[in-house]
């Protein structure tokens, strides 16, 4: 059994942009930086890319390490609306891709999108209900998001040719940036599996969604979107939630997200946790405050599981650079930099 697991991946505004259709480059919102400035970061490093690209384009090499691994199953957080609406959310960054260009999903073979996160609500319910449905279209999973709570909290139940299921949850933490509480789903109310924090009322609510669902041989994945951007190290509460989580609901796999940059990994009692797998695909290459940070780095997960005890045969990592919106393969130096912030032996 063999999962492919990525980060961030937030193919709006700037990367939105490559494609023949897209939304446009004006929301109309006063603190909004226009996509052209991403492309220009990028250009004045790399030079300009030719437009309009393939939807395979943003992928890169990363299109071989996919073919060369091929995963049972590919995950990623999509951290972008897909959608026409231009009921923007008031906040500080909100990204949107047309719905013309959700193949660039598709070309790398995704077959589900966590979508509890800070950005799926980012054009209003009707953005969140043009998104999900475009993804139902497009052949691609979804968890984390619905029209009321038990959608909400419903998996992607994803069944192997063999019909073992692989169950993939989706809650986004309030510490990740979702400051609105109308974002919640509820009873009767659309909106995102969401959290408030990693106390013992959450980790109950996970735990009971999880048992609903479950059956003998299942392989369960919880993907956490959860922490502020940057952080220099995992947070105590994010490291007892996930050992929890394998404990008491018997998860297999922790796919967390959000930090940006790649954060360690662990190995709990022969179950893997990804603490932070960074951002995958994004247009932030060039954006100055992020250089010093190698924000334009990230990696691609391959993930071993013993297909009866369901526990960890090997984690592969593949460091990848994004450079002209493209996955391309690092620099030995940076290839270590990364590898070195998964083993933990990094102090960010």
């Amino acid at each position: 059994m063999r999962l492919f697991l990525g980060g961030d991946v937030m193919t709006g505004r700037g990367i939105d942009q490559l494609f023949a259709v897209h939304n446009g480059d004006d929301f109309g919102k006063p603190d909004h930086v226009p996509a052209q400035q991403y492309l220009d970061w990028s250009a004045a490093l790399h030079g300009a890319e030719m437009r309009p690209v393939r939807h395979d384009y943003v992928w890169g090499a990363a299109l071989g390490v996919l073919d060369l691994a091929a995963p049972d199953f590919r995950l990623v957080n999509l951290e972008t609306a897909i959608t026409t609406s231009d009921d923007w959310e008031k906040k500080q960054f909100n990204f949107r891709m047309h719905p013309a260009n959700v193949a660039c999903l598709t070309a790398a073979g995704i077959d589900c999108c966590a979508v509890a996160n800070n950005h799926v609500l980012d054009f209003g319910l009707a953005g969140m209900r043009e998104t999900l449905e475009t993804l139902r279209a497009a052949s691609i999973g979804h968890a984390g998001a619905g029209d009321g709570l038990a959608q909400a909290q419903r998996p992607h139940v994803h069944t192997l040719p063999d019909g073992r299921r692989i169950l993939v949850f989706a809650w986004g933490f309030a510490d990740s940036h979702i400051t609105f509480a109308h974002w919640a789903a509820g009873r009767n109310r659309p909106g995102i599996n969401l959290l408030a924090d990693c106390g013992e009322d959450s980790v109950r609510q996970m735990i009971d969604s999880i048992a609903a669902w479950r059956r003998p041989g299942d392989i369960v994945i919880a993907s956490l979107h959860w922490g502020a951007n940057w952080v220099r190290q995992v947070p105590a509460a994010h490291k007892a939630m996930a050992r929890i989580l394998i404990d008491r609901a018997g998860v297999d796999v922790i796919h967390g997200h959000s930090s940006h940059h790649v954060l360690p990994a662990e190995l709990y009692k022969g179950r893997p946790i990804l603490y932070g797998c960074g951002d995958l695909i994004n247009d932030s290459e060039g954006k100055p405050e992020n250089r010093a940070r190698r924000g334009y780095l990230g990696a691609l997960y391959f993930v071993d599981l013993h297909a009866e005890t369901r526990q960890l045969t090997a984690l592969r990592v593949q460091p990848v650079q994004r450079r002209r919106f493209r996955l391309e393969r690092p620099s030995p130096e940076d290839s270590r930099w990364v590898l070195g912030q998964v083993r933990g032996s990094r102090a960010e």
